[in-house]
């Protein structure tokens, strides 16, 4: 499984040789319209990329780690990171922020409108966790199982 960034290129073309790493990134500020701005850079990159078999899946996740990230991660004036990768027929998505604490699953009441995002993260990606990176913070990820045919 995938859950470290890799030092390979940005890029927006993929290479279709087996075996072979594309990935993208990009920085978020905190605003308002982060979580939104995040899903549509998720959506027109696996969409450039041919990849749209599990993109509702992979917008609910990411917006459901940046709303975290923002909420939980990040201070006034940080940015986040939302990094996208696939490898074979595995997806990535990552969420760095500069927060110290270790996002987790926990109860909530029926009644609670929030405190369900890793839950649903858990539901629908076929793995995530949480993982150190270098310098301060950590980076929350998520993965998905793609079609092997899918011309990622």
């Amino acid at each position: 499984m995938l859950n470290r960034p890799r030092d390979e290129s940005n890029t927006d073309e993929p290479d279709h040789a087996a075996g072979a790493t594309v990935q993208r990134a990009m920085l978020f500020a905190r605003r308002k319209v982060t979580a939104h701005a995040a899903r549509e850079f998720i959506a027109e990159t696996l969409t450039q990329w041919g990849c749209g078999e599990r993109l509702d899946d992979v917008r609910l996740c990411t917006s459901e780690l940046v709303t975290n990230a923002l909420l939980h991660g990040m201070s006034t004036g940080d940015v986040i990171l939302v990094r996208v990768e696939i490898h074979d027929a595995q997806l990535l998505v990552e969420v760095h922020d500069g927060g110290d604490g270790t996002p987790r699953q926990h109860q909530v009441r029926d009644t609670s409108d929030n405190g369900r995002g890793l839950f649903l993260v858990a539901a629908i990606a076929d793995d995530w966790g949480v993982a150190a990176r270098e310098g301060p913070g950590k980076r929350v990820w998520a993965s998905f199982k793609v079609p092997a045919v899918t011309p990622c």
